[in-house]
């Protein structure tokens, strides 16, 4: 079972930032073989979708921005679930709870995001339609995605 908490930057405790950076680096830098400046100065900004199993490890994340934070839609971004933790349907979770999230701290449904392409299928699941033609970010290819 996930336990999902959302908070502001501000109120993470040291260990839960530590292991928000650690699964995001685990997952984007060396799982993805991506050479890239997780640290963007945008945390600070975001709201912290945070997702714990049944041992208290923090195992599947995202960060929500307002419109206008960076797209001028709301979005959500760092998707990322840890590779153990991938059969139980977390992502599936995580994103449900972001865009709720969105929904209630935001009051807004319309949503953009930058998905790797390779996940079109599983955001299409979750409404979020492509616009677009396919781009590289951090040499990854991206879609851009409303919802």
């Amino acid at each position: 079972m996930l336990t999902v908490t959302i908070k502001p930057f501000n109120e993470f405790t040291i260990d839960e930032l530590y292991d928000v950076l650690q699964l995001r680096s685990e997952v984007f830098v060396v799982e993805q073989d991506c050479m890239y400046q997780d640290i963007d100065g945008k945390d600070r900004k975001a709201l912290h979708v945070i997702g714990k199993n049944e041992h208290e490890k923090v195992v599947a994340y995202t960060r929500l921005f307002n419109a206008g934070d960076y797209f001028e839609k709301a979005s959500f971004g760092r998707v990322v679930v840890s590779e153990s933790a991938r059969a139980f349907g977390y992502g599936h979770t995580i994103i449900k709870a972001s865009i709720a999230a969105i929904s209630k701290h935001y009051q807004t449904k319309d949503i953009k995001i930058s998905a790797q392409t390779y996940l079109r299928k599983f955001y299409n699941s979750h409404g979020f339609s492509q616009i677009g033609e396919e781009y590289l970010e951090d040499g990854i290819p991206h879609i851009a995605m409303v919802r």
